[in-house]
């Protein structure tokens, strides 16, 4: 047991940079720290060690080498009280955010036959040495050379495990519980085959736009994809959240797990794209934007992955995309069709002024995607709507029974199943679909002229503010009024969700004035300390 940061620096120096600190307790990244250099283990032990005591009352550590660029891929098995012991192939978990899973797959795009067979009967053996009887996750750190590491094994079921079983067939909780009874195994090792493949998303209450902070509130909505098999497509939803529940600062952020199976990765990605863009959550801040511009990424599709992915890809953290190409033709025409149906819906108010000729909306319409503008011609006819771009001789057919009530724009464009999510604001609708968020306004020709020209309102001065990120507990202040600080130095921590956030300044400066004390509870961008 390691007792002080010295002999933690001491261990590193040994094995050599880059090293990790990880709670012995630990899991879902919590109590774990990546350390460059002797400094940044000095302060990550301290980290790691209250982290892990907050969150498994166990402040344990230990220091083990850092591998550049890995991949992490676990091998699920089961076994039971009479010394049989399986493998149900892998699942590929390399894409992960401060150490914590994000995206999790079955199989692994990285592994062949070989190289599957070799890592399971390695997993099947520990399991054996052991006397296992359950299930169980044996994890490996893999090389893009496909060697591999042992890293740890998981005695229980894991977060994952949906993907596994959509492959596999195997209900695992059921398997748990029938070993628990001391039932023999009823599966063979010759009985296990892959079928297709498997995507799980976690979906988390944290904002992207903000280096993923936690994110805490009421579910004001929440709106799952329909779940079910159709078309080959197998849409499944792992939650214990319910609309109206509340998100706290004391539990971990995961919100769902939402998991697609199809019968090969590119189709498996796509359902879970569709399924996404259906996913309705108001009341807080999610990643389901994040996630669903992941699945368009073409580094991600091609299977190309390691555990640095996110930070390699978004190095100056997510933003939205923007509008372009095809997707925002498609969003265009989405909202000519939701703002004709508004048209169609207002012709039919009773009590309106009785004229010769009947009031008449004009087609040529201007769909403006914030600054974007698409001068468009609607027309309408056998169920559906066919909009024509003025630019580029774009034309789509669209076809939904969608109504205003409705907060996913569901229908066929071109032919192809498509879902927007539709909320109403300000004279337009904010739409979002594959990752791109964006305000929606449809005007006639006029209106988009005198529309470029209105002003726009400037955002209020915020840089001589430090504002908490997130809703958390101002856990330490480390700085007094009247303090010079240097860009760098330690501000405040606050702690959301059993993590320590340290924040730091930005720029030399001095402190004005403290707006709070240890032990706040702050909500997001709530003032913690002013400069000069």
């Amino acid at each position: 047991m390691i007792e002080t940061p010295e002999e933690a620096v001491r261990i590193a120096d040994g094995i050599g940079y880059p090293v990790i600190l990880k709670a012995s307790a630990g899991g879902g990244g919590k109590g774990m720290r990546i350390a460059h250099s002797q400094a940044e283990v000095a302060e990550g032990f301290a980290r790691a060690k209250s982290e892990a005591k907050s969150s498994f009352g166990d402040d344990r550590v230990f220091v083990e080498k850092f591998i550049v660029n890995p991949r992490h891929i676990e091998i699920q098995v089961l076994g039971d009280k009479h010394g049989n012991v399986i493998y149900l192939g892998e699942r590929e978990c390399s894409i992960q955010r401060r150490n914590q899973k994000v995206i999790e797959e079955a199989p692994s795009p990285l592994l062949d036959e070989e190289t599957r067979r070799k890592m399971g009967e390695q997993a099947v053996a520990l399991a054996k040495a052991v006397n296992y009887d359950s299930a169980g996750t044996v994890e490996f750190v893999a090389g893009q050379d496909k060697n591999f590491y042992f890293l740890e094994m998981n005695t229980r079921l894991q977060v994952e495990h949906p993907v596994t079983e959509l492959i596999t067939g195997v209900d695992l909780v059921e398997q748990m519980i029938r070993v628990a009874a001391g039932e023999v195994l009823a599966i063979r090792q010759s009985d296990v085959h892959l079928k297709g493949w498997a995507i799980e998303s976690r979906v988390y209450a944290e904002d992207p736009t903000r280096n993923f902070l936690p994110s805490t509130g009421r579910l004001v909505k929440y709106r799952p994809p329909e779940e079910g098999r159709s078309e080959g497509v197998t849409v499944r939803n792992d939650t214990g959240v319910f609309e109206g529940g509340e998100i706290s600062i004391y539990y971990d952020p995961m919100i769902a797990k939402l998991v697609t199976h199809a019968g090969d990765r590119l189709t498996a990605i796509d359902a879970q794209a569709r399924a996404l863009d259906a996913f309705v959550i108001d009341g807080i801040r999610h990643n389901i934007p994040f996630l669903s511009s992941l699945m368009q990424h073409e580094r991600w599709r091609l299977g190309h992955l390691s555990t640095g992915f996110i930070a390699e890809e978004y190095p100056d953290g997510f933003s939205p995309l923007k509008p372009q190409g095809e997707i925002a033709h498609r969003m265009a025409a989405v909202a000519a069709f939701v703002d004709n149906l508004h048209n169609d819906r207002k012709r039919q108010i009773s009590g309106q002024m009785q004229t010769q000729k009947p009031v008449m909306f004009e087609t040529a319409r201007s769909v403006m995607l914030e600054k974007k503008r698409f001068d468009i011609d609607i027309d309408t006819g056998d169920g559906a709507l066919l909009v024509r771009f003025a630019e580029g001789g774009h034309a789509h057919r669209l076809e939904s029974d969608w109504v205003p009530s409705e907060p996913v724009w569901n229908g066929l464009i071109d032919g192809e199943r498509i879902a927007v999510q539709v909320r109403p604001i300000l004279n337009g609708f904010a739409l979002a679909h594959a990752g791109v968020s964006v305000e929606s306004r449809v005007f006639t020709r006029r209106e988009a002229e005198l529309f470029a020209l209105m002003p726009e309102k400037k955002l209020a001065d915020t840089s001589k503010a430090l504002l908490c990120p997130m809703p958390g507990l101002v856990k330490a202040l480390y700085v007094k009024e009247g303090q010079e600080v240097k860009a760098g130095d330690p501000l405040a921590m606050v702690e959301a969700m059993k993590m320590e956030n340290v924040l730091r300044a930005e720029r030399d400066t001095t402190v004005k004035a403290l707006k709070c004390k240890e032990g706040d509870s702050l909500a997001v961008d709530a003032a913690i300390m002013e400069f000069a």
